[in-house]
């Protein structure tokens, strides 16, 4: 089995904390576009590439991020910047909150420890579920192996088990 990052955030159990007009300070997510490549391509692609969840949990902002970048680089040094449509389907509103503790010495005199532990926010993270589709890649034929690629290297940088889908849209019926 390889070795699988360090997973604090990553499975979640009681409601999402998400009312940003009662929460102060929560940094911004690091991501910031959700649709890179040409927009024409969507329209008019032969192949289409998910990348969907297979368990439940939380991908942070800057896992999100890590992953668009990874999968855009590929598909745009290999296919080019014309010939894909790629778009992030998820995002982060579920706040992260973190009660911070110091660590030196002396530091037990001066912190309360779990008394009144709600945490400050330190990030947000986005949802999933199995089935659900976090990354989606639109191109042409004879892109299937790139698509498929671009998706594989995308899914390394997310917490959570994923499977690669690639479906073709020419035979479509009706």
């Amino acid at each position: 089995m390889p070795l699988r990052p360090a997973r604090c955030y990553t499975h979640f159990s009681g409601p999402p904390y998400t009312r940003r007009e009662y929460i102060h300070g929560v940094p911004p997510p690091k991501i910031t576009k959700f649709e890179m490549g040409n927009y024409e391509v969507m329209v008019k692609a032969e192949v289409k590439g998910e990348l969907v969840m297979l368990e439940a949990g939380q991908i942070r902002h800057n896992a999100l991020e890590a992953a668009r970048i990874a999968v855009n680089k590929y598909l745009s040094t290999t296919l080019g910047d014309k010939n894909f449509y790629f778009r992030v389907r998820v995002y982060p509103h579920h706040v992260l909150r973190e009660n911070k503790m110091m660590a030196f010495a002396g530091a037990d005199r001066l912190q309360d420890g779990m008394r009144q532990a709600f945490g400050k926010p330190i990030g947000t993270a986005a949802r999933v579920y199995p089935g659900t589709i976090v990354l989606e890649v639109w191109a042409f034929k004879g892109a299937e192996e790139h698509v498929k690629e671009a998706l594989r290297r995308g899914a390394r940088k997310l917490p959570l088990p994923s499977r690669i889908v690639i479906k073709d849209l020419t035979s479509k019926s009706g």
